[in-house]
């Protein structure tokens, strides 16, 4: 009886042996895809070839958007390294040199349209922006710009009417130019047309930008230096 208790048992550990070699390696689980990093947002990187000056209550920069047909000859936003598309914003104003002797004599309505396009650096137009309004008063101002001769040191050029701008960038791209198009101006004289290149015809502030950074390796470590 003994004999055939370890007959059996040596019998069910050779199949117990054989089923486990048979069976096919366990899977290992697909690594999880690294997590994508979180969007930043951050004041541009920008070259402003003409400035107007600082706003005296909401101390922002404004800077002059010229027409032309060149990028180089425009405002140049540079781009962080970014994965994926990148999202440039800025507030687009029109120009009003501003008279208070028109004021009061009532003759002081104007009324404007700018477009302007941003522009990769190439030359293709990624988007256009359009900033429409009219003026009658001081109220209509958004700010003044410090820096001038006139009453209260304020510059006479100053920002009416205010768009925000919104575009997005693609992925490849790391530089653009904000160039102006036209300008309408409608005033108690008429109507005139504004296109010849390098006339200030808007104006943008606030330029910033948002993007997921594109992430780097670290350096590899070094192996520490075999002891002599």
């Amino acid at each position: 009886m003994r004999c055939f208790l370890v007959a059996f048992l040596s019998v069910a550990l050779a199949a117990a042996t054989l089923t486990a070699q048979s069976r096919p390696p366990a899977k290992k689980p697909p690594a999880k895809p690294a997590p994508a990093p979180a969007l930043k947002t951050e004041p541009a990187d920008m070259t402003c070839p003409q400035v107007l000056g600082t706003g005296v209550t909401s101390r922002r920069q404004f800077c002059d958007v010229l027409t032309g047909r060149d990028p180089v000859d425009g405002i140049l936003v540079r781009l962080p390294a970014h994965r994926g598309p990148a999202t440039l914003t800025f507030e687009l104003f029109n120009r009003h040199t501003y008279s208070e002797q028109l004021v009061r004599a009532g003759k002081a309505y104007t009324a404007y349209t700018a477009t302007i396009g941003v522009l990769t650096m190439d030359g293709t137009l990624l988007a256009r922006g359009v900033v429409q309004n009219e003026f009658r008063t001081a109220r209509d101002l958004v700010d003044r710009v410090g820096g001038g001769a006139g009453p209260g040191g304020f510059k006479a050029v100053a920002p009416t009417g205010e768009e925000k701008i919104t575009v997005e960038i693609p992925d490849k791209v790391d530089a653009v130019s904000i160039l102006g198009e036209k300008l309408s101006v409608v005033g108690l004289n008429g109507t005139q047309f504004f296109i010849a290149p390098g006339r200030p015809i808007a104006l943008i502030s606030s330029v910033q930008v948002e993007y997921r950074p594109v992430l780097t390796k670290a350096p590899a470590k070094k192996p520490p230096a075999k002891k002599k």
